[in-house]
């Protein structure tokens, strides 16, 4: 196919926003944009964090922000999120669309999407009268947000291909309903990051040909580019740089299993209190009462905890430093449609654990390039840390098959986005709208 193409990318939030979806799209679309026959726009809300996806009181990412309208060349169109109408305005607001009406979804089904917001219903205004046959694919994620909704509508009013990584969290009970796999069955494609997440959904009723496993990636250049910085010392201290890190990156909850981390620091440090823990990410009121009921009960210190306002991208020098000086990475989530982090240990030949539930099992081999745990199992998890930290060369050979398995899987962005590609091409040439 030689003509140009047009794609529209529709995450629910973009960068500065970071999670790793945002960071999927970020990467895909930039990568995609440097082909001369490919032009890519991005929609999106303008939240900036989770919170703001529902609650006014969450942050957004402000129209004078130097990224507002544009992210590395890239046109970015952000909607700002309505937050005074009813649920039943905007049951009313897409009902009386035509093309909502094609297809045939529940009254339920749309209430459901709208609870989950963001209300960012504008866009499809927005598209009836300012564009007009630009797009010929739309790609979005994730469920269970409002957007993937909208742009089911969007793909019927343009005749276009529909195309969904829904970065199902298929053992979190949140994602449990059958309303989110209704809405899934209506895509002309999904793609899944792992053969599990397509197993579930397969299980569930969608269509196995209809579904592609592609996993997630990283930037491997960069992380063995990086310029470090001394983490240890310029958080610890120049004494504590050759105490063991422990390392956890990821939204500081119950889902992430960084509360699970948090309470195997007691027994940890029962055994020695030479061991530094640093915590990166959005942070939850959960997490700050337990961080603070162990400095305080156990008078212990070595606790770093960063936030996303300390750095300054998805490839911040400071979080970088932080696993690349970090002797073990834990994330026991349930919450992972796949798990970037753990690629980005494995960049630098670090140990990981994870939790064996959800799509994980998947990317790491327990016991060979990994170890996996029950979740929200303390005690599993304190054992399995352990024995990272009394057999080096164990951790060390872990670490070494995690990046062997980065360079033999290809968890490449730039393989990603090709495989990607090559999809949508496949579904504009055989688009029958």
């Amino acid at each position: 196919m030689n003509k140009e193409l047009n794609f529209l990318h529709f995450p629910t939030r973009y960068f500065p926003a970071i999670s790793g979806a945002e960071l999927y799209f970020q990467r895909i679309s930039e990568i995609l944009r440097k082909n001369s026959n490919f032009t890519i726009d991005v929609f999106c809300s303008n939240a900036l964090d989770f919170s703001a996806i529902k609650n006014l009181k969450g942050k957004r990412v402000p129209q004078n922000s130097r990224y507002y309208s544009s992210v590395n060349d890239l046109k970015i169109k952000r909607f700002p999120i309505i937050y005074n109408a009813s649920i039943r305005d905007q049951m009313s607001v897409i009902e009386k669309n035509q093309f909502f009406k094609k297809l045939n979804i529940s009254r339920d089904v749309l209430k459901s999407f709208i609870e989950n917001g963001p209300n960012i219903c504008e866009v499809l205004d927005y598209c009836e009268t300012e564009i007009k046959d630009k797009y010929d694919l739309i790609h979005t994620t994730y469920v269970p947000y409002l957007n993937v909704l909208l742009s089911l509508i969007m793909g019927k009013m343009w005749r276009i291909p529909t195309i969904c990584t829904p970065f199902f969290h298929f053992e979190n009970p949140r994602y449990q309903t059958p309303y989110y796999i209704k809405l899934l069955k209506k895509f002309d494609e999904i793609l899944c990051c792992t053969y599990l997440e397509k197993k579930f959904l397969t299980n569930q009723g969608i269509k196995s040909k209809k579904i592609e496993v592609i996993p997630m990636g990283i930037d491997l250049e960069i992380y063995e580019k990086s310029t470090p910085i001394n983490f240890k010392k310029k958080y610890f201290g120049e004494n504590k740089k050759r105490f063991p890190m422990i390392l956890f990156c990821g939204y500081k909850n119950f889902e992430k299993g960084a509360l699970s981390l948090l309470k195997t620091i007691p027994m940890i440090i029962k055994k020695s209190k030479n061991i530094l823990f640093t915590f990166i990410g959005p942070s939850t009121e959960a997490y700050n009462l337990e961080l603070d009921k162990i400095k305080k009960q156990y008078k212990f210190e070595n606790i770093v905890n960063i936030s996303p306002s300390n750095l300054s991208g998805y490839y911040d020098t400071q979080k970088l430093s932080a696993f690349r000086e970090c002797d073990i990475f834990v994330m026991p989530s349930r919450s992972d449609a796949f798990g970037i982090a753990f690629l980005e240990a494995w960049a630098f030949k670090k140990p990981v654990i994870g939790a064996k539930i959800g799509s994980t099992p998947a990317v790491i081999n327990d016991g060979k390039d990994g170890l996996l745990v029950e979740f929200d199992n303390k005690n599993e998890l304190f054992n399995k840390i352990n024995i990272l930290l009394e057999n080096k060369k164990y951790a060390e050979s872990l670490g070494s098959q995690g990046y062997e398995k980065l360079i033999e899987k290809k968890y490449i962005w730039k393989e990603i986005s090709r495989q990607i590609s090559n999809i949508y091409i496949k579904l504009i040439e055989s688009n029958t709208y």
